[in-house]
């Protein structure tokens, strides 16, 4: 009796272990969308600010932490392939991250894991009586 308790506690411990890699997972994937937007919107930026200054104008460009000095003819088609490759990670991580949530509910649904604060799908929405009287209760007013 003892041994299947502990077993079934293992096995519990395994399952949540593995949703919470899961999520870890997708939220590292959330993470490194973040960053590819920004650096999508300050290429972007860039771009369109060398666009209107003249071709054979000094800039320079930071390329792994060396300064390097070039002109904007040099530099603008390099920023614009940049620009292009970040768009097109930016759709593969997406795809990623959806098939990411899709294997997280999938496994939701397989192992029958309930979220809290995720309103269980057997339960009824209350009333706006009863969320109204709910919500009253948790409040805090002060002078």
């Amino acid at each position: 009796m003892a041994s299947e308790q502990a077993k079934e506690a293992k096995l519990n411990e395994k399952i949540i272990g593995e949703f919470q890699q899961l999520r870890n997972e997708q939220r590292n994937l959330v993470n490194n969308l973040n960053t590819l937007e920004m650096d999508l919107k300050e290429h972007k930026t860039v771009i369109e600010t060398l666009k209107t200054v003249d071709p054979e104008r000094k800039c320079f460009r930071l390329i792994g932490g060396v300064l390097a000095e070039r002109t904007v003819k040099d530099v603008l088609p390099q920023l614009i392939e940049n620009k292009d490759f970040i768009e097109k990670t930016i759709t593969r991580v997406n795809e990623d991250l959806t098939a990411k949530g899709q294997q997280i509910n999938k496994f939701k649904e397989e192992h029958n894991i309930k979220i809290r604060g995720e309103q269980m799908s057997n339960e009824q929405p209350r009333s706006e009586e009863e969320e109204k009287t709910s919500e009253n209760r948790n409040v805090l007013v002060s002078n």
